[in-house]
């Protein structure tokens, strides 16, 4: 995986948003933050879960400069109609059909060909800030990232359990 403070690669990948197919480019987020999340595949269990999860919560991540693209092997086609089967989804679903950028991020889980749960938040520059894999049987916390986003986005030490308007950050030494 690529660990905290890399940059992350650049990638051009089809997708869909809505009834839109069309193709998405990390650059063309760039100087904004990003939530980037693999999953391993659509019309499972748990994956849907977190899918509509941020779709959910899509609003208040955009009203902190914030972007999402999920990320998984599956088709376009796949894509397109598990989002509406899903009722819709309100940001883009990324096909790497080829594993290609699922391989070159780290998450690719060679034995089953699909992505591993993982969640990556980016900063504006394109490094990674904060990321977290997840068993495949165990869901990821859409709310703990959006608390994550809005911790980083202080640009101030902030300990366990922070949450907007606590007074506790910068108390001490740098970590």
């Amino acid at each position: 995986m690529i660990p905290i403070g890399e940059p992350v690669p650049d990638f051009t990948l089809p997708g869909v948003l809505g009834d839109r197919e069309g193709r998405w480019r990390l650059a063309d987020v760039r100087g904004k933050w990003l939530v980037l999340f693999f999953y391993p595949a659509d019309f499972t269990f748990v994956c849907p879960t977190e899918v509509v999860g941020f779709h959910r919560e899509v609003e208040v991540f955009r009203k902190l400069g914030v972007e999402i693209l999920g990320v998984s092997v599956d088709s376009v086609e796949s894509h397109r109609e598990w989002a509406r089967e899903l009722g819709g989804i309100s940001y883009p679903l990324l096909a790497d059909t080829g594993g290609k950028i699922v391989a070159a991020y780290g998450v690719l889980d060679r034995e089953a060909g699909v992505a591993r749960r993982v969640t990556f938040v980016i900063d504006p520059a394109g490094i990674v800030a904060y990321v977290v894999a997840s068993h495949h049987n165990v869901g990821r916390s859409v709310e703990e990232t959006l608390r994550v986003v809005r911790a980083l986005q202080t640009g101030r030490l902030c300990p366990a359990d922070w949450q907007p308007g606590d007074s506790t950050s910068d108390l001490g030494p740098k970590y």
